[in-house]
């Protein structure tokens, strides 16, 4: 093939790039607009728009919210806004990390619990419930600081655990996680035992949800999230080349145990940031990767970033519908429903399905 016709193809692929990126965007800006507007009391979309433009520097001044009443304000900006954005951060990092273990491991199945980095968390977070978990450290609820201690330190245990010499070789890494991740279930189980009134905190935590989250909760795991996920984009060309490999990318030119170790790290980084404010909320990470994978492609160039953006808007959808079913069943409970559950809903068929693709496979 001549060189011009492998610019041709490469500008054509990333156009197209360009423009599935951009509607993504879009169809993630549209998600949070309709969001913000549904719950038990409805605010209609051009009064969403005059709350927001009317916050936006330079925008402000062009804005009539004289007709926007004090209340919607306050729900819009106070209730729901802090929660949706919370619910793109979170779902944004899960499905980033999901991009990130998928890619180590060469495996469609691998998301944030293989290496314990979830358990980890839920350790970290019982232990602070049963502690009291209105302690505030710098800000930060005690909760949220202990699952974030207990996620990353979790992570790095299984990883010294899975080393052989300076290799981490990726099965021994999976196989360790596994059973540290098991142990560290017990260890909750444990507290659950011991927690008396408190169970049922700890039991919703680990149910996984965000409708007690606030600004200051977002702002605390915003550098995580956002600089482990820019870090990991410089990545992407050594994932590409681990697909065809470890052997093939050492040979064309990739420090492959380093650049394992810095994408573990980074995908128990962000993963830890994400539940250490929402809890577990399971299959993300294993869902919007291969789902966007079998539309978009393998390329990590461009599988990072849309799974991303698809994960952000997955988890505000899933959040919207537990909203809906929580003011329907208003009657029956007074909490919200946790987002875990929802995820949980659409995630256990799917991985039925993979299991099933995965059966098939071997049949061949």
């Amino acid at each position: 093939m001549s060189t011009d016709k492998v610019e041709s193809t490469f500008l054509r692929r990333t156009s197209k790039w360009k423009l599935i990126l951009l509607l993504l965007v879009l169809a993630l800006i549209i998600t949070v607009i309709v969001s913000l507007g549904l719950g038990s009391t409805s605010v209609p979309v051009q009064d969403i728009l005059s709350i927001i433009g009317k916050h936006i520097p330079f925008l402000d001044r062009f804005i009539d919210s004289s007709s926007v009443s004090s209340a919607s304000e306050a729900i819009v900006l106070e209730a729901r806004l802090p929660r949706i954005i919370a619910g793109v951060l979170i779902g944004a990092a899960l499905a980033a990390a999901g991009v990130l273990y998928q890619g180590v491991f060469k495996n469609p199945m691998a998301d944030s619990y293989v290496l314990g980095v979830s358990a980890g968390a839920a350790v970290g977070a019982s232990a602070a419930i049963l502690a009291g978990a209105g302690f505030v450290f710098f800000e930060l609820r005690l909760i949220q600081v202990a699952a974030f201690i207990g996620a990353l330190s979790t992570m790095f245990l299984v990883y010294n655990l899975g080393r052989v010499g300076s290799r981490v070789p990726v099965t021994t890494l999976l196989l360790c996680g596994i059973a540290v991740n098991f142990f560290m279930f017990a260890v909750v189980g444990i507290l659950e035992i011991i927690a008396a009134n408190r169970l049922h905190d700890i039991v919703f935590w680990l149910m996984g949800g965000y409708s007690n989250v606030y600004w200051q909760d977002i702002w605390a795991i915003l550098p995580f999230i956002v600089i482990g996920i820019v870090v990991a984009f410089f990545y992407v060309r050594d994932l590409n080349l681990l697909a065809m490999g470890e052997e093939t990318a050492h040979h064309l030119g990739v420090n492959v145990e380093r650049s394992k170790q810095i994408l573990l790290v980074l995908a128990s980084l962000i993963t830890a940031a994400a539940v250490s404010v929402c809890g577990l909320i399971g299959f993300v990470g294993l869902m919007i990767p291969h789902l966007t994978r079998l539309v978009i492609g393998p390329d990590h160039r461009i599988l990072l970033p849309t799974s991303t953006i698809i994960g952000a808007i997955f988890l505000v959808l899933c959040d919207d519908l537990a909203r809906v079913l929580s003011t329907f069943f208003a009657t029956m409970s007074t909490r919200d429903w946790p987002v875990g559950i929802i995820t949980m809903l659409f995630g256990a068929p799917f991985f039925v399905f993979l299991l099933k693709k995965k059966k098939q496979s071997y049949a061949t």
